[in-house]
């Protein structure tokens, strides 16, 4: 099976080539090399390679930046997704849609479903929805959404290496305790979206790592978890602080557990809690930093 993936040099995109099963042959392109932005280079691109999948893991992903940044955040999330899903339909090849949690505004006290209403709360979201509407309607027949959260990897600046890194320079730290979500280790999302690739689900999927937690339970965690393995020298205070107590220009959604029951049970898969996925990630990131 011939995969194109665009977004190659970013954290999702590393993990997916890290863990490529055997019998995909895939090409990965960075930012560098396709302007998801240029509709004539993006099908060119596409009807060169003739994949059978292509998975768009290229955002526009500085959430505070794209409030003042408008027309690039639109121009990448919403532009670039229909031009690539397009694309896809000229070949016949599946297409796989990266999304986000942010569509949603927060203000449910459950887990989101999949089809449950949609209201982003700043641009990035807002972005990031246009591009799921845009690639449905250029190809409905043939492309899926999958929609994720709080994102973390080995690969590229994220949550737990900010963390590990302010733990290791600071006495102490505050960390937000009123926005509640799930962690994802990048390495679950990329095994879960080359299972897509095998069984080619249509329509909007949800997909996380399992359980729930806040921005402060995270940090405290990857404290402990650092802690234990060696990669933190030492312990520092960590306090739970309110949104209003450290306001950015984004505003975000309080509350963005996803409904990922269906996704899992489609692929059979039995999902890792976050926490047991956060450990596996830092033993690999003490290898790789020691490499």
């Amino acid at each position: 099976m011939r995969v194109l993936l665009v977004g190659g040099s970013g954290q999702l995109g590393r993990e997916l080539q890290h863990c490529k099963p055997a019998d995909m042959e895939l090409q990965a392109l960075g930012s560098s090399v396709m302007d998801l932005r240029e509709q004539e280079e993006v099908t060119a691109r596409v009807n060169g390679f003739q994949p059978q999948v292509v998975i768009n893991a290229a955002a526009y992903t500085a959430v505070d930046r794209a409030e003042s940044e408008r027309e690039a955040a639109f121009a990448v999330n919403g532009l670039g997704a229909a031009n690539l899903a397009q694309a896809a339909r000229t070949v016949g090849a599946y297409c796989l849609q990266v999304s986000t949690d942010f569509v949603f505004d927060g203000e449910q006290s459950r887990p989101y479903l999949p089809m449950d209403r949609t209201n982003p709360l700043g641009v990035y979201g807002a972005s990031k929805l246009a591009g799921e509407q845009l690639a449905l309607a250029a190809y409905p027949e043939g492309v899926a959404i999958v929609r994720t959260a709080w994102l973390y990897s080995v690969f590229g600046n994220n949550f737990v290496t900010t963390m590990l890194w302010l733990m290791a320079e600071r006495e102490s730290l505050g960390v937000v305790a009123d926005q509640v979500g799930t962690p994802t280790w990048g390495r679950g999302l990329a095994e879960a979206l080359w299972q897509m690739c095998r069984a080619q689900p249509k329509g909007i999927h949800h997909w996380t790592d399992a359980g729930v937690a806040s921005w402060y339970d995270f940090a405290v965690a990857i404290q402990e978890e650092g802690f234990g393995c060696g990669l933190l020298a030492r312990e520092i205070p960590i306090r739970p602080i309110t949104t209003a107590e450290y306001p950015t220009p984004a505003r975000r959604p309080a509350y963005s557990v996803l409904d990922k029951s269906e996704t899992w049970a489609a692929l059979g898969i039995t999902p890792s809690h976050w926490r047991v996925a956060l450990r596996q990630m830092l033993l690999e990131y003490k290898e790789n930093r020691g490499a």
